[in-house]
């Protein structure tokens, strides 16, 4: 019966848990007590307690037959946690709060330190014994090897002992660097060379306190040390190193699943972490996916009023288009968060850089990040407008508007929708903010033509963005805004034309050369532009003088009817309406018929006092107020019948003013 196989990678193991249970952001306590309660859960899955109550029972040993992955785990997660409470303590000797009790407290982390090396060696011997036996990997014994000698020298530090941790330090990180060489994918490289990363700088503090003049050249001092003692400190170090290059060469270069090489300006920019590789591979199959995807469909053609095919404007991309654009949004937004956590911890921190000296760092990293996030956001949104405008064009060329050939016709407004134009200023203020946000970013700062082609954008989009403006309070005959704002546009293309004289060439443009390349944008695009501004502005100038002959207030003046004021809306509540009159004003003859209704009407209604007569004078009436009441008096109306005297008497006849006549 065949054993199974060990896949124990313990630097993979570790990387993961420290960064998710607070070693991230140097939070020792929480960690510890995440490997304390993941130590007892493996404990009571592997039945290796010691037993309950205050009786302590020592296991016996375990065989290497019976070994597997939990157990190794579980020495693992032993020695973490012994390292991390060692950290803790030393963090609070370092208090000023407990001068008193520091010695004490540097003890106690001495002996954790120590109890850790024990369980990273116990971790070791094990990986050796499972690796005789051919169950564990070459490339898990190594990063075991590693994780050891990285404790051991950490530890031989502590204790002043700098020549023996610069041996123990320096060969751990030669097996690194065979580690990050020949990786299977990039996701073990970045994790070889973020350990890498963590080791140099106290290679370098070791070789600095033996008084070595060459301490910052750590590469020529690991190569120097490792050549002369990694076959003494690792056991068959050589024949390791070439079994994990055996297993890595069989047809695995061609399977694995590597990162592009992310450049900028044509220089590298180095992953030193496995979650931005994980992130950035994600987004580099979401960019395949989107390269896949047509660029542009084929112009639809249609036929013209002179009964000829012709091409509807602009193509624009299918909804595949803009699902594969929302992918990689998706994806680089995941890598942004990810970029900028590291930011932060690298911040917390103290502001050191585990990069080698002038290499580009996480921070270059995150800003490079947001830039590509903003270039795929832009031209989303500028796929979006040219789908719009497309689909707009296409609905006002109906295929019934083919026919009439005879004879010339005047041209007939286009009906466009009314919330076309704003939808298209609402994303040109996006690509606005956009433009904006990445001409603030560090990496587009330091490139001169960079930021120069960065406000050339800023400047050709507001202009446009004018212009669909304007065309939005065209409609509502707000001719003076219209037009306003096309001279604003004029402005704007003005300065991206000035702007434009700076960059050494059409050609050396880097926005459309560089990767990736969006928002092409030539001469001609600014005199297209130029010139349908100016056709809007006649145009506004033409529809103005035809609607009030260009008059400065067109709040429909003479046009708007004429407002009856309230009060003339409650006073035929009170007063009586002479409606004979009004039909004669009106030029309308007056039938029989119609005077006796009239008079049925105005029976009931008591005759007014000629001072109340003075107030009914309508508007546009020229009479004067003696007229009116000359008028008035000739018209027999019936008297108002005075109150009938109440039969009743007494006490209710006395309060009747009070509860209400009978």
């Amino acid at each position: 019966m065949l054993e199974a196989v060990v896949n124990f990678k313990a630097l993979l193991l570790a990387n993961e848990q420290r960064n998710a249970y607070g070693l991230r952001y140097n939070d020792y306590e929480r960690y510890r007590k995440h490997c304390a309660n993941r130590t007892h859960r493996l404990r009571a899955s592997l039945k290796m307690t010691h037993g309950k109550g205050k009786e302590f029972k020592k296991l016996p040993p375990v065989k290497v037959e019976s070994l597997r992955d939990g157990y190794l785990q579980l020495l693992l997660f032993e020695a973490e946690r012994a390292w991390t409470y060692s950290r803790e303590i030393s963090a609070q000797a370092a208090n000023p709060n407990n001068n008193e009790k520091a010695s004490a407290l540097r003890r106690n982390a001495t002996s954790r330190f120590r109890r850790a090396v024990n369980w990273a060696t116990q971790l070791l011997s094990h990986c050796q014994a499972l690796y005789a036996v051919n169950r564990l990997s070459a490339e898990d014994l190594l990063q075991a090897t590693i994780y050891t000698l990285t404790l051991n020298g950490r530890f031989l530090s502590s204790r002043f002992d700098y020549d023996s941790a610069l041996v123990q330090l320096a060969v751990a990180r030669s097996l690194l660097d065979e580690l990050a060489v020949r990786a299977v994918t990039s996701r073990n490289q970045a994790l070889a060379t973020a350990f890498a990363d963590e080791i140099g700088p106290e290679i370098r503090y070791c070789a600095h306190e033996l008084g070595n003049a060459k301490a910052y050249d750590v590469d020529g001092i690991v190569s120097e040390i490792s050549l002369e003692n990694k076959n003494e400190i690792v056991d068959g170090c050589d024949g390791i190193v070439k079994k994990l290059e055996e297993e890595n060469a069989g047809g695995a270069e061609a399977e694995r699943k590597k990162l592009r090489p992310v450049l900028w300006e044509g220089e590298p920019i180095p992953v030193r972490n496995p979650e931005l590789v994980d992130v950035l591979l994600r987004v580099q199959d979401a960019e395949n996916k989107l390269q896949e995807t047509p660029s542009e469909k084929p112009n639809t053609e249609s036929r013209a009023p002179n009964g000829k095919k012709g091409k509807i404007g602009k193509g624009a991309r299918s909804k595949k288009g803009v699902a594969a654009y929302d992918a990689v949004l998706h994806a680089l937004s995941d890598a942004e968060e990810v970029a900028r956590k590291l930011v932060e911890t690298q911040q917390l921190s103290g502001g050191t850089s585990t990069n080698p000296t002038g290499a580009r760092d996480v921070h270059f990293l995150h800003a490079y990040i947001v830039y590509q996030l903003l270039a795929h956001r832009i031209q989303r949104d500028l796929l979006l407008i040219s789908t719009l405008l497309h689909q707009s064009q296409s609905s006002s060329h109906h295929p019934h508007n083919k026919g009439n050939v005879a004879g010339p016709s005047k041209p007939k407004k286009e009906h466009v929708d009314a919330r076309l134009f704003p939808a298209v200023v609402k994303l040109l203020d996006t690509i606005i903010q956009s433009l904006t946000q990445m001409r603030t970013l560090s990496i587009v700062d330091d490139s001169p033509d960079l930021a120069t082609a960065v406000d050339i954008r800023v400047a050709f989009t507001k202009g446009r963005r004018c212009r669909y403006l304007a065309r939005c309070y065209t409609p509502v005959k707000k001719y003076a805004e219209s037009l306003t704002l096309t001279q604003h546009g004029s402005i704007h293309l003005r300065e991206a034309r000035s702007i434009l004289t700076l960059l050494p060439s059409s050609d050396g443009d880097p926005i459309t050369t560089g990767d990736p390349a969006f928002y092409p944008l030539t001469v001609e695009s600014i005199a297209q532009l130029e010139n349908e501004l100016s056709e809007d502005s006649l145009q506004c100038k033409k529809d103005w003088f035809a609607f009030n002959g260009g008059a400065a207030d067109i709040e429909e003046g003479s046009l708007k009817a004429h407002k009856k004021p309230l009060f003339f809306d409650i006073a035929l509540n009170y007063v009586q309406l002479d409606m004979e009159r009004l039909q004669e004003r009106a030029g309308k003859q007056v039938a029989p018929a119609a005077h006796a209704h009239a008079a049925a009407i105005t029976a009931p209604v008591q005759k007014l006092k000629p001072a109340q007569t003075e107030t009914q004078t309508l508007p546009g009436d020229r009479k004067t107020v003696a007229s009116r009441a000359k008028v008035e008096d000739t018209i027999d109306r019936p008297q108002t019948p005075e109150p009938s005297a109440s039969a009743g008497g007494g006490l209710s006849s006395l309060l009747g003013g009070w509860w209400g006549r009978k």
